[in-house]
C-alpha cells in the first residue's frame, strides 16, 4: 500500500484529523502517494508551535543556523535521485526538470544562504549629522536587520522544491520560524524537505509543515495571531484574499503573483534566439509558469517569419512520459486544469484568434495532456491576450514601431518578467527601461538568482531570491547614540 503521509508539527511527525486525500500522477493519472488533511487546530498548533520557536532559534548563531542549512543541503543533494523521482511523479515535470530545476534547485538555494555570514546581515553603520530638533553635533546611527518573527509559507504546485526552498532557506538564515503550508497537488516533496531538515538538525517548532485540499488549512495559517507574515506564491486573485487578511492585522507580505510576460520582438532582432527563448512556455513546467513569455508582440515587418517559426520549433517538441530522456513536454498538473487550458484555446478560436499548431488533445492514453498551443492574429482586447492561462500556450500579436511596442506591453494588469529582443543593444535597454515589469530580459529568458525577483501592479509586491530575500525576511530596526 503506498504510504499515508503524517503532517510535521513542533518537531513531530502527527496523523492528519482530517484523515489522507491522494496525490496522483499527472501523467499516469496512478496514486503517489496519500497525503494528509491538517484540522484548524492542527494548523493553529503549528503557528502556535513556530511562536514558541522563534525566541531561542532568532538568538542563536547566525553561524549555526547557517550550519543547519548547510547540512540540509547536503542531505537534498545527496537523495537527488530519490527526491527527484517523487517529484517528477507529483508534478508531471520532465525527469531531467525534477533533477535540475526543482531538486538541483532547491540543494542549491539552501546552501546560498548557508553561506551567509552575519556581516552581511546589518545595513553598514551611518553617521548622521543631527537634524532641525538636535543640538550641533553628531549621532552614531546603525541601522540592523532583524527577524520579523513567525512566516507562513504558501508555496506553488509548479515547483514544490525550488519555490518552498526560495522562502524558508533565507526565512531561517535571517532567524525566523516558519510554517509552510504546501500546494495541494504536489505536497509530498515539501514533507521531504521537512525531513531534511529536521536530519540536519533545526529545532523543533523552527519548521512546520501543515497540508490539506480544504481552503481553510491554508486560511487558519495565514489568519493565524501567532503569523507576523505571509510569503505567498501563485494565482493574483489567491493574493489578493490573502492580502486583505495580512491588511487587517498588519502582517507583513512577500507576494509573488500572477504574470503574463511580453516578448517584444524587434524587426533586427536574431530571430533563432527569440523563438528558442519563447519556445521554453511551451517546454518549461508545461507552461505552467509565472515567468514564462506567453504574449509575443512582433514588429509586423518579421511577423509571419516569427509565427511559422514557432510554429515548426512547436512541432518539433515531444509530448508524453516525463520518464523518458527524450520528452520535452509532460503534461498540465490535474484534469481540471487540463480544461482551463483547453478552455482557453477555444475562447481564442471564438475571439477570431487563428490556432497555427496544436489545440487538439495529444492521443495519448492517459495523462493531463496540452499540445503546444500557437494562437496568431491575435489583438490585445483578446481574454486569451490579456488573461494568464498557466499552459503551454503563446499569443502573438503584431506591431509597427516602438512607441507602440512598449505601449501594447504595458497595457496589462500583470508586470512581472518581460522581454526585449534586439539586434540593437541601446534600443533594448531603453525599452527595458521602460516597461512596467520586476524584470526584463533582453536576448535570454535566462535568470540571474541573485537579482531581485518581484512584480509591478497586480504581479506582487516586494522582491526576493540572493541577498533581497534577507531583507524581504527581516525589518529594519534603527539604534542611535551620541556621537
Amino acid at each position: 500500500m503506498t504510504a499515508r503521509q503524517p503532517l510535521f508539527v513542533a518537531g513531530s511527525w502527527v496523523e492528519p484529523d482530517g484523515g489522507h486525500y491522494e496525490v496522483t500522477d499527472p501523467a499516469s493519472e496512478e496514486t503517489v502517494g496519500w497525503a494528509p488533511e491538517a484540522s484548524r487546530d492542527q494548523v493553529l498548533a503549528a503557528c502556535a508551535a513556530a511562536r514558541e520557536a522563534f525566541g531561542p532559534w532568532s538568538r542563536t548563531a547566525p553561524e549555526e543556523r547557517a550550519a543547519v542549512l548547510g547540512r540540509a543541503a547536503g542531505i537534498i543533494a545527496g537523495r537527488l535521485k530519490e527526491y527527484a523521482s517523487l517529484a517528477r511523479a507529483e508534478t508531471g515535470a520532465t525527469l531531467g526538470t525534477a533533477r535540475g530545476m526543482q531538486v538541483g534547485v532547491a540543494a542549491a538555494r539552501f546552501r546560498r544562504y548557508a553561506r551567509v555570514e552575519s556581516a552581511e546581515w546589518p545595513v553598514p553603520p551611518q553617521i548622521n549629522e543631527a537634524g532641525p530638533m538636535g543640538k550641533a553635533g553628531v549621532m552614531g546611527a546603525l541601522a540592523v536587520r532583524q527577524p520579523v518573527g513567525v512566516v507562513t509559507c504558501v508555496t506553488s504546485y509548479n515547483n514544490p522544491w525550488a519555490n518552498p526552498a526560495g522562502k524558508v532557506a533565507p526565512a531561517l538564515a535571517m532567524g525566523n520560524t516558519v510554517v509552510v503550508k504546501p500546494a495541494p497537488q504536489d505536497p509530498l516533496s515539501v514533507y521531504r524537505m521537512a525531513q531534511a531538515l529536521e536530519e540536519a538538525g533545526v529545532p523543533p517548532g523552527v519548521v512546520n509543515v501543515v497540508s490539506g485540499r480544504s481552503t481553510g488549512v491554508g486560511e487558519a495559517a495565514v489568519a493565524s495571531p501567532d503569523v507576523d507574515m505571509v510569503s505567498f506564491t501563485g494565482s493574483t486573485a489567491v493574493g489578493q484574499r490573502i492580502a486583505e487578511v495580512c491588511g487587517r492585522d498588519m502582517k507583513r507580505q512577500l507576494m509573488e503573483l500572477g504574470g503574463k510576460g511580453a516578448a517584444v520582438v524587434f524587426d533586427d532582432a536574431d530571430l533563432g534566439s527569440a523563438v528558442a527563448g519563447i519556445g521554453t512556455t511551451f517546454s518549461f513546467y508545461s507552461g505552467q509558469i509565472c515567468t514564462a513569455p506567453t504574449r509575443v508582440l512582433v514588429q509586423r515587418g518579421i511577423h509571419d517569419r516569427l509565427v511559422d517559426q514557432l510554429a515548426a520549433y512547436a512541432h518539433r517538441l515531444k509530448v508524453g512520459d516525463p520518464r523518458e530522456p527524450d520528452t520535452v513536454v509532460g503534461p498540465v498538473i490535474s484534469a481540471a486544469h487540463r480544461d482551463r487550458v483547453e478552455s482557453y484555446v477555444e475562447l481564442g478560436r471564438k475571439e477570431g484568434a487563428v490556432v497555427v499548431t496544436g489545440g487538439e488533445r495529444p492521443a495519448l492514453s492517459s495523462g493531463f495532456y496540452v499540445a503546444p498551443t500557437l494562437l496568431a492574429g491575435c489583438g490585445s482586447d483578446m481574454r486569451v491576450v490579456r488573461e494568464e492561462i498557466f499552459g503551454p500556450v503563446v499569443t502573438v500579436v503584431p506591431f509597427d514601431d516602438e512607441e507602440e511596442g512598449i505601449a501594447l506591453a504595458n497595457d496589462t494588469d500583470y508586470g512581472l518578467i518581460d522581454y526585449v529582443w534586439s539586434g540593437d543593444v541601446a534600443r533594448a535597454f531603453r525599452v527595458a527601461r521602460r516597461l512596467r515589469a520586476g524584470g526584463v530580459g533582453i536576448n535570454t529568458v535566462g535568470r540571474n538568482m541573485e537579482a531581485p525577483f518581484g512584480g509591478f501592479k497586480k504581479s506582487g509586491v516586494g522582491r526576493d531570491v540572493g541577498s533581497y530575500a534577507l531583507h524581504a525576511y527581516s525589518e529594519v530596526q534603527s539604534i542611535v547614540w551620541p556621537g
